[in-house]
C-alpha cells in the first residue's frame, strides 16, 4: 500500500473547492494538519499543472492572486475567477470573506 503524498493529499482538498469560492494556502495547511506549511501547498499548486485542479481558486490569506505568474496568460488566473462571480480589483478578490472556503468547517 503507497502512502498518499502532501502534494496529492493538497490536490484532493482543491478538487472539492466549490465553484465561486476560494480557499488560501494557509486554510489547506491547517486542514492537512500541517500549520506553517503554506509555503508547501503554494509548491503544489506551482506543480499541479498536470493534474485536475482548479489551482486558480488558492489564493492567499489576503485575497491577493499571488499565483497568477504560474497561469499560462498575463490574466488567466483573474480570468477564470471572474468566469465565476468573483470580482478582482488590482489583483486582489474583493468581498473575500463572502467567497472564501475553509476546508477546516466544510469539509
Amino acid at each position: 500500500m503507497t502512502e498518499v503524498s502532501f502534494f496529492e493529499k493538497v490536490y484532493q482538498v482543491v478538487k472539492l473547492i466549490p465553484y465561486g469560492k476560494v480557499t488560501s494556502y494557509g486554510a489547506i495547511a491547517n486542514y492537512l494538519g500541517a500549520s506553517g506549511s503554506a509555503r508547501m501547498v503554494g509548491w503544489a499548486m506551482n506543480a499541479s499543472k498536470k493534474q485536475e485542479v482548479p489551482a486558480h481558486r488558492v489564493v492567499n490569506r489576503n485575497g491577493l492572486l499571488t499565483g497568477k505568474h504560474h497561469f499560462d496568460g498575463t490574466n488567466l488566473m483573474q480570468q477564470l475567477l471572474e468566469n465565476e462571480g468573483i470580482e478582482i480589483v488590482d489583483n486582489k478578490i474583493q468581498n473575500f470573506e463572502k467567497h472564501f472556503w475553509d476546508p477546516m468547517k466544510e469539509l
